[in-house]
């Protein structure tokens, strides 16, 4: 288990969070850019090595009712990882770098239009597709299918 010093200096490398000292010696960190309400990216990182990491966007992790999970035990790359996740999950916009060590993933575009002249973007990043009016996310899917049947519904077409 990396200590808490370790983790904050992890987590302090990221010049787009914010430190928030909190009660208990707990320490948070903001996402002040965030897209949603949601702001928090590292809750109540504690002074044991114990802390959270916001997920709820994020494919392949379990989280509990308030989209968090525990970052415990995990090593300094999984905390980078997870952290850098986080924080583009928020972000409402997708990558438009590859993953490292994944030269396959392609990043895919469409685009929609309603008969009103409305322009939909949708775009297949890291496993999800997403919906994008504008520069605004509109919506994400898992599945292809999804967002067909979706758009289908709010009178769009694809151009």
């Amino acid at each position: 288990m990396l200590s808490l010093e370790e983790k904050l200096a992890i987590v302090e490398s990221f010049p787009e969070l914010e430190r928030k000292n909190v009660s208990l010696g707990r320490i948070n960190f903001h996402y002040e850019d965030s897209a949603y309400d949601k702001k928090a990216v590292v809750y109540h990182l504690h002074p044991n090595g114990n802390g959270f990491v916001y997920a709820e966007y994020i494919k392949g992790y379990a989280t509990d009712s308030k989209g968090l999970i525990n970052i415990r035990d995990f090593s300094a790359d999984e905390l980078r990882d997870i952290i850098e996740k986080s924080i583009q999950s928020l972000t409402g916009k997708t990558s438009k770098k590859l993953p490292k060590n994944d030269t396959k993933q392609q990043e895919q575009e469409e685009h929609w239009i309603d008969e009103d002249g409305h322009l939909l973007v949708v775009t297949f990043v890291e496993d999800l597709w997403y919906i994008y009016a504008g520069s605004n996310l509109d919506c994400a899917f898992e599945t292809y299918e999804e967002v067909q049947e979706y758009l289908a519904e709010e009178g769009f077409i694809k151009k």
